[in-house]
């Protein structure tokens, strides 16, 4: 079984891929940064040696980027779990957020999940079998002050990901939606606010690992994750 994570260097990405790790399952990952893209590749190899791990540097922004590295993908075999985590955060509202925001959002938030799903659901169909997971955001359901452009593109990611459920129902492939409000990653470090506040990133990883060991007739289509004092 093939498990593949986009932007898993770091936050929801790196939680997610340490826990499949621990699991055994064979990862292939990518994110823009190589040094904390290799530093998770030595850290899981140092502590789940029997745990195969590759890694590509990727720019998810970068359509021809993406392509090739779902052809990367591709020659290792047909991914059974595909996650699509990559994505930035820029604060701002709509009025004032600096030009061409919007188009950074939109081509690294919706485009990287659509180019990728795209170069590697032939493989799936023929297969039968697989299953998408979406990290889309609260903010994928509900406006928010300063949200501005970011809010805007995961609306989109989650119109997408609720297009390919409906899509990909007859062809034996479960497509969820994940939802989560604020987890602590290292963004929030130096924020002030207190860890115990918000979630932790392996609450957003364990649900989305229980998630993929429902039976083949069953499949949650919305995991919705907030703080338990709700959101910020």
């Amino acid at each position: 079984m093939i498990v593949i994570i986009t932007g898993a260097s770091k936050g929801l990405g790196r939680a997610i891929a340490l826990k499949y790790a621990a699991a055994g399952y064979p990862l292939l990952v990518c994110a823009r940064g190589n040094v904390a893209l290799y530093n998770l590749v030595e850290e899981i190899q140092t502590n789940y040696p029997d745990t195969t791990i590759k890694a590509m540097p990727v720019d998810m922004s970068i359509k021809e980027e993406v392509i090739a590295f779902a052809n990367w993908c591709l020659s290792f075999g047909t991914p059974d779990i595909l996650i699509n985590n990559a994505g930035i955060f820029l604060q701002g509202s709509i009025e004032s957020e600096d030009e061409g925001i919007l188009e950074t959002m939109i081509t690294t938030n919706l485009y990287s999940a659509y180019h990728l799903t795209r170069a590697l659901l032939p493989a799936m169909i023929e297969n039968k079998s697989g299953h998408i997971f979406n990290i889309c955001s609260i903010a994928s359901l509900q406006a928010y002050s300063n949200g501005g452009s970011y809010s805007i593109s995961k609306f989109a990611l989650l119109g997408f990901s609720k297009n390919l459920r409906e899509e990909l129902k007859p062809k034996g492939i479960k497509v969820t939606s994940v939802l989560p409000g604020a987890a602590y990653t290292n963004s929030w470090s130096g924020s002030g606010i207190d860890p115990k506040r918000i979630m932790e990133a392996d609450d957003v990883a364990k649900m989305i690992f229980a998630a993929c060991h429902l039976s083949a007739q069953a499949v949650v289509e919305d995991i919705i994750l907030r703080p338990q004092l709700g959101d910020l």
